[in-house]
């Protein structure tokens, strides 16, 4: 969290002292000009159908995305090609989720492989820390530790994303702010895990959530073991879902930024070593015409 603020605060402080910058409600750079230009989500909900011209000649009316559309370009977002961030749109007026696709996008989350590497690099610390020290040591422990690890992430995610979402018609997805003051979209993101959109478009009390992560964390208190299981316990693992959720919603805020702070600090290395290496090319005098005689006189 604190490697996010470091590396966030003075990318966004300078956006914001630039007049010439503007950010529209879905935030440019958007997450994927700054990873993979070709999983990039358009800044516009809008398609341009084959062979038909944008120029001032046409004049049908371009329909709009479908939610079915814009699902599928969310579930091709990643942060460095590998972080998955499927729960996450750029589009403030993006389209209501039904049912089905908020159950759709669940599934897609909990069976990409990023949560799969992400779960053995937790189960690998919490091994090294001997955390749930009755699970013990060795390869039956790390084991352990995995399925529990991976299991906390799906009920979290059933619950948070999936059934609490359809039943309280709320959206279980991230909206990224990408304009304004570091502070404001640093307390925006965090504010993710306890705000919401719902299904009519307005925002309120991120219920689903909440509720969904303390739900998950009742659940696992049937592969704890026994010392694990205390109320304290539990809300604790609740609680720290919640934490982290906000820590992840940071970083998927702020990552447009980071990335195009080193994209243009590498652009401009790469400027000055060709620079050096042609110190003849990079700057040309500019021949200068001989300025007119003045007229002799008689």
């Amino acid at each position: 969290m604190a490697v996010i603020f470091f590396l966030a605060a003075p990318l966004a402080q300078s956006q914001s002292a630039s007049a010439s910058l503007t950010l529209p409600d879905n935030p440019l750079p958007t997450l994927q000009q700054a990873d993979s230009p070709k999983h990039s989500v358009p800044a516009t909900d809008t398609v341009v159908p084959a062979g038909q011209s944008t120029s001032s000649q046409g004049t049908q009316a371009i329909p709009p995305l479908t939610a079915e559309q814009q699902l599928r370009l969310q579930e091709k977002q990643r942060i460095l090609g590998v972080m998955a961030t499927f729960n996450t749109t750029q589009n403030h007026n993006a389209l209501p989720l039904s049912p089905r696709q908020k159950y759709q996008l669940f599934f897609k989350s909990v069976t990409d492989p990023w949560p799969f590497v992400l779960t053995a690099v937790v189960a690998g610390i919490s091994q090294a820390d001997d955390d749930f020290s009755a699970y013990g040591q060795g390869m039956q422990g790390y084991a352990k530790r995995y399925g529990a690890a991976y299991t906390d992430y799906f009920t979290g995610n059933f619950f948070g994303n999936a059934v609490l979402p359809s039943l309280l018609h709320e959206d279980p997805r991230y909206y990224q702010r990408g304009k304004g003051k570091f502070i404001t979209r640093a307390l925006w993101a965090a504010g993710s895990t306890g705000w919401c959109k719902r299904d009519d478009g307005t925002w309120g009390p991120n219920y689903a959530n909440v509720a969904g992560n303390l739900i998950g964390a009742a659940i696992s208190n049937v592969y704890y073991p026994a010392e694990e299981r205390t109320v304290s316990d539990t809300l604790q693992r609740g609680l720290t879902v919640t934490v982290e959720g906000a820590i992840g919603a940071e970083l998927i805020e702020f990552w447009p930024d980071i990335a195009s702070h080193y994209k243009r600090k590498k652009a401009e290395k790469r400027a000055r070593e060709a620079a050096q290496k042609n110190p003849q090319g990079a700057s040309q005098p500019t021949p200068q015409s001989p300025a007119p005689s003045a007229p002799s006189s008689h």
